[in-house]
């Protein structure tokens, strides 16, 4: 059988793109609140302030998950609903929304993957510097302790921080998601390294106070490059181009890797940034380097790669008339064959897809469906090439969809779907598309009909 009995078939969402109620029951507003505000920020002006209302409609969604048989639902907690001023002042109103969500998924047969951080940082640590002092890392440990010690006595499945690999160069050094900053590299940087070190600071925490014994985790990303051919000069080319840091750039798995996993920054990445590398006091690496249970990794596209006559990686451009997504992102299937396959080799634990998924213009036809044959192609491709990691023996133990539904897609706002539950933004009902019960047929079969 390619995949375990107890494979986790999931889907994701997330605090900013599907809760809503910014302002309810004492939630004060993060650092997207605050962006979506800026004019030109957020496709036509587009806000989280309701997303697809998950703050007043969770039961109903519970429901749906249940509904799609889904194993695990990986959610995420918005710290300014729990801590309205990132640290201090505990919002008991918060806490308790949480305590019913999760508590009506495990009735539902359903594991919560609870993500302490995608993305919303409060507005009121943004104004205190943010991810650009070191003292996130410790505001960060305040709030993971305030979330473990009301929610571990049900969660065991822990993730700490969701791609800085995103959060950190697109808000700070290119002013594309928030807080939409555009600052100078060397700051960037040792964002980077603080974020590193609030995620270690965080592991600490959870492996101190959780009740329930915990398997902890970081949702990571960065480029995956596939082979062109089979041959072993291609495949070692894609496999040093997926890890090498050969400009200044923050795009990299291992930048972020590393450090977690071999308790050091890649020296290729070092040499690469010189004077703008990280600024690293004394005991940092080692607070960074703790022990992990699991490594989360989203994979959406990827590039070919060829060795040239001297061994060296050469990405190759995408063919003419390749499949796009509405991201404009390359349908590039083997990337769930090939990402798996180099992840495990280089960093020695299970391995979790935490995001996949595939971004359209969906809408609800004439008979009341929503019918995605696309999406129902693109998944089909792409978990095949999961299934043959599988089949090889690469420890993958669960993947999650993303997206659950449709939600706000940061920067997009509202114009791109890539839920498997369609959401009418105007009257916030919910239609499953058919990926949705094509899915469902596949959890169901544990995958046999891939």
């Amino acid at each position: 059988m390619a995949f375990a009995a107890d494979f986790v078939w999931g889907a994701g969402t997330c605090s900013f793109s599907n809760e809503g109620g910014w302002d309810a029951d004492g939630r004060a507003p993060s650092i997207w609140d605050t962006f979506a505000q800026r004019p030109g920020a957020i496709f036509q002006g587009h806000t989280p302030a309701v997303a697809s209302d998950m703050y007043h409609r969770w039961p109903e969604d519970v429901a749906l998950m249940k509904e799609l048989g889904l194993k695990g639902h990986r959610m995420s907690i918005s710290w300014s609903r729990v801590l309205p001023e990132g640290v201090g002042r505990i919002n008991q109103a918060g806490l308790a929304f949480y305590d019913r969500f999760i508590d009506a998924q495990l009735e539902a047969g359903i594991e919560p993957l609870v993500c302490l951080y995608v993305w919303d940082l409060p507005e009121a640590l943004q104004q205190r510097g943010g991810w650009l002092v070191r003292d996130v890392a410790d505001w960060f440990a305040e709030y993971a302790a305030v979330v473990v010690d009301r929610l571990s006595d049900r969660v065991s499945l822990w993730e700490t921080l969701n791609e800085p690999q995103v959060f950190i160069p697109l808000g700070h050094l290119r002013g594309e998601h928030a807080p939409g900053l555009k600052c100078p590299l060397r700051e960037v940087v040792n964002a980077a390294h603080h974020a590193l070190l609030a995620h270690g600071r965080a592991v600490q925490v959870i492996r101190a106070r959780a009740r329930k014994r915990p398997r902890i985790l970081l949702a990571s990303t960065g480029p995956i490059r596939l082979p062109a051919t089979d041959s072993q000069a291609d495949i070692e080319a894609a496999r040093r181009s997926t890890f090498e840091v050969a400009n200044k750039s923050l795009w990299s798995a291992a930048w972020f890797l590393d450090p977690i996993f071999k308790g050091e920054y890649p020296p290729d990445a070092l040499k690469a940034f010189a004077e703008d590398g990280p600024r690293i006091e004394p005991g940092d690496m080692q607070t960074i380097h703790q022990p992990l249970d699991l490594l989360g990794f989203n994979l959406y596209t990827g590039d070919r790669v060829r060795a040239d006559a001297d061994g060296q990686p050469k990405i190759l451009p995408q063919p003419p008339g390749v499949g796009r997504t509405m991201y404009d992102w390359p349908m590039t299937p083997e990337i769930l064959y090939w990402g798996p396959r180099f992840l495990c080799e280089r960093y020695p634990v299970p391995l979790i897809i935490t995001e996949n998924g595939y971004a359209n213009a969906d809408w609800v036809h004439l008979d009341g469906r929503v019918h995605d044959p696309d999406r129902i192609d693109f998944l089909h491709r792409y978990l095949r090439e999961l299934k043959r990691a599988c089949e090889q023996g690469i420890p993958v133990v669960g993947y999650y969809q993303w997206a659950l539904m449709d939600n706000f897609e940061c920067q997009h706002g509202y114009r791109l779907r890539m839920g498997l539950v369609h959401v009418d933004f105007q009257t916030l009902k919910r239609t499953p598309k058919d990926s949705a019960y094509w899915y469902r047929e596949i959890i169901s079969a544990n995958g046999r009909l891939l």
